[in-house]
Formats: structure tokens, C-alpha cells, sequence
């Protein structure tokens, strides 16, 4: 689970973003979105700052919030008040196949 988290985060491109819940779909495990925190706090070299909260929330709070929203406007991603302008900048993930019996 942990790898396949992993290499859908690897995934999201500079400039773009993605949600816990995007991210735990896109990996095979909807509904998985606290898994997906699980790993990213324990991850080294991941680019974390792209993954937020619903509706492009950063959920993160103090130093690492204001780290965050600083990557990513460093990465060109623009936001509305507080929220990342998801419409501008949210990564789609390709539908992932469904298996042949």
C-alpha cells in the first residue's frame, strides 16, 4: 500500500495538486485518505507540499502551513483566500483500468 501511495504522489506534477482522498483513489485504495497522511509523514523526499486537503485546503497548521503555501506559489500554483484554485491546478489522475477476470 505504502509504495503504491508513494509512487501516486511521485506522480503529481510541479504546478499541480492533488487531495488525500484524490491520491488514495488514484493509488487503488479510495476511501484511504488517512493512509495516504500516515505515509507522507513518514516520507523522505516526496513532494508533499502538492497534496492537500478537500476543495484545496492546506491542513497542515503553523510553520509547515506557511512552508507549504510557500512551495507552491514557488511552484506557480495560485490561490483563492486560502484555498488552492483547484480549477487551475488540480491533477487528474488517469482512470485506473479495470482488471480482466
Amino acid at each position: 500500500m505504502r509504495d503504491r501511495i508513494t509512487s501516486t504522489i511521485r506522480n503529481i506534477p510541479r504546478g499541480k495538486v492533488s487531495t488525500y482522498g484524490a491520491v488514495a483513489k488514484a493509488a487503488g485504495f479510495p476511501g484511504a485518505a488517512r493512509q495516504v497522511v500516515a505515509v507522507l509523514r513518514g516520507a523522505v523526499g516526496l513532494p508533499w507540499q502538492r497534496v492537500l486537503g478537500a476543495r484545496g485546503t492546506i491542513k497542515l497548521r503553523g510553520d509547515y502551513a506557511f512552508e507549504q503555501r510557500f512551495r507552491l506559489e514557488a511552484e506557480g500554483v495560485t490561490f483563492r483566500g486560502r484555498r488552492v484554485d483547484m480549477k487551475l491546478h488540480e491533477h487528474k489522475f488517469p482512470r485506473a483500468r479495470k482488471k480482466a477476470h
